[in-house]
């Protein structure tokens, strides 16, 4: 399927192939971006005993994006290109599944990166109002 979107006054061409696969997969101006829809169920974390947190969690925040770590590496992905507005951890930091790690800027719209599962972020990789591409490592998750 191809659209046409107007955003503002400026015109994309949005080419999506199968609204069924997760990621849906939408090639924008030919730039390829990985969207997770959140009307689907989030996986259940398996139960693991609280972390004390060195910063108070934004599990709860809205975001419009649910993007993953590359679960083989346990390297946390730019799912789109943008620009990083802020990072709400740091490395050593606990975090829980669904916990906000960055915000990414992307076409005006901010797309909250969360923990995709619990554990210990190494390094990041990042910082505020650096231009990232598409699956460029943003953090990655220490090793266990």
């Amino acid at each position: 399927m191809i659209y046409r979107v107007k955003i503002a006054d400026r015109v994309f061409t949005v080419e999506i192939a199968n609204l069924q696969d997760r990621p849906i997969v939408a090639l924008v101006d030919g730039e390829p971006i990985e969207v997770w829809p959140e009307d689907e169920p989030r996986p259940t974390p398996p139960p693991t005993p609280p972390a004390p947190s060195k910063k108070p969690s934004n599990a709860a925040a809205p975001s419009r994006m649910v993007v993953a770590s590359n679960g083989a590496t346990n390297k946390i992905l730019a799912p789109i290109p943008g620009v990083i507005v802020s990072i709400a951890v740091q490395p050593d930091a606990e975090v829980a599944f669904g916990q906000e790690l960055c915000v990414l800027e992307a076409m005006k719209m901010k797309n909250a990166v969360r923990a995709t599962k619990a554990g210990r972020i190494g390094s990041i990789y990042v910082s505020i109002g650096q231009q990232v591409k598409h699956h460029d490592v943003l953090m990655d998750y220490a090793e266990a």
